[in-house]
């Protein structure tokens, strides 16, 4: 039986820059070839193994090697280092389907990982941009040059469908319909669907696809075949990146004075809140955020009841047992 190791405390996890073991790359490759997870996916899970793997490492401890103890040992000192809990939660169940995968292909005798539960994360709820505010975000955009095209039209398409981040700059030209007024995206899992493009974000983006918009940007020559067909580019005439795409959502909410209060997600929840306010069926907006789940979207529900109780507080006069005087 493997000892138990040792408790230690401290700042003990290492960075996600280790080497990865050659269990995890198996597990990798099965993830992406065999379950169809995304790049994006496959990377999150790459960085919390290695992290695993590094800490194993420092108490020297074979990854095949460890027993429950061990792992629930790992949980704790993640906890006491000050991790989010969606941060220790998602780290556990990398931990965790790395072992099932394992215990699968006959690679351990058995799964040390089953047993661990995994944290409970508390569901806070979205907290959405009033009307005005996005307003104001969308008016922080000055300027008629390509890169003020580009952005003005980023933000109100990712406004006005409530799309992914990834999913924006995923968006291909021969996605867009302009005609039809709809956008072709690819969600989580590779799933297409189309999506309703409103008037003033199909404005944007053909203010932004006419001449002196996106054709400034293209370069003499593509480094990427994939770049010529991408909707966003960046200012080498690249297609844009997750990170490039957050920096400017980000510094168009400090214009508006929005600060740490803004990320693409952010538009992406007011678009469903000021939708359900203005009575949109959950069902559609369920459809127009590709979630494969109704419970999923009915988070938004609560915003808006929490909303409704707000303003039924602050404008009936026997809300809050303060009748009006006769």
């Amino acid at each position: 039986m493997t000892p138990t190791p040792a408790v230690v405390s401290g700042p003990e996890v290492p960075a996600a820059d280790a080497p990865t073991p050659l269990e995890v790359e198996e597990f990798l490759t099965w993830l992406r070839t065999e379950r169809g997870r995304s790049d994006n996916t496959v990377a999150a899970y790459r960085r919390d193994l290695r992290t695993y793997a590094g800490w194993l490492r420092l108490r020297g401890i074979e990854l095949g090697k460890v027993d429950e103890a061990t792992i629930s040992d790992y949980v704790r000192v993640l906890r006491e280092e000050g991790r989010a809990p969606a941060s220790v939660a998602r780290a556990l169940v990398a931990v965790r389907s790395l072992y099932r995968f394992l215990a699968d292909e006959g690679l351990l005798g058995a799964d040390p990982a089953a047993d661990v539960e995994v944290p409970r994360v508390p569901r806070g709820l979205p907290k959405p941009l009033t009307e005005a505010e996005v307003t104001a975000l969308l008016a922080a955009v000055v300027g008629d040059d390509a890169v003020a095209r580009r952005d003005r039209a980023m933000l109100e398409v990712l406004y006005g469908t409530g799309v992914r981040i990834s999913e924006l700059v995923g968006l291909s030209l021969s996605g867009v319909d302009r005609e039809s007024r709809f956008l072709k995206v690819f969600g989580k899992g590779a799933k297409e669907r189309m999506v309703p493009l409103g008037r003033y974000a199909d404005d944007a983006l053909g203010a932004y696809l006419s001449s002196g918009g996106r054709d400034t940007l293209t370069p003499e020559r593509w480094a990427r075949r994939d770049d010529a067909d991408a909707v966003f580019l960046n200012r080498r005439g690249g297609r844009l990146s997750r990170q490039g795409a957050w920096q400017i959502v980000r510094r168009h909410g400090d214009r508006a004075g929005l600060g740490d209060r803004l990320s693409p997600h952010v538009l992406r929840h007011s678009c469903a809140t000021h939708m359900l306010d203005r009575g949109a069926d959950i069902r559609y907006v369920q459809e127009l955020l590709g979630h494969a789940s109704l419970t999923t979207t009915q988070v938004y529900t609560l915003v808006s009841t929490e909303r409704l109780r707000q303003v039924y507080e602050a404008a009936h006069p026997r809300a809050n047992g303060r009748p009006a005087a006769p």
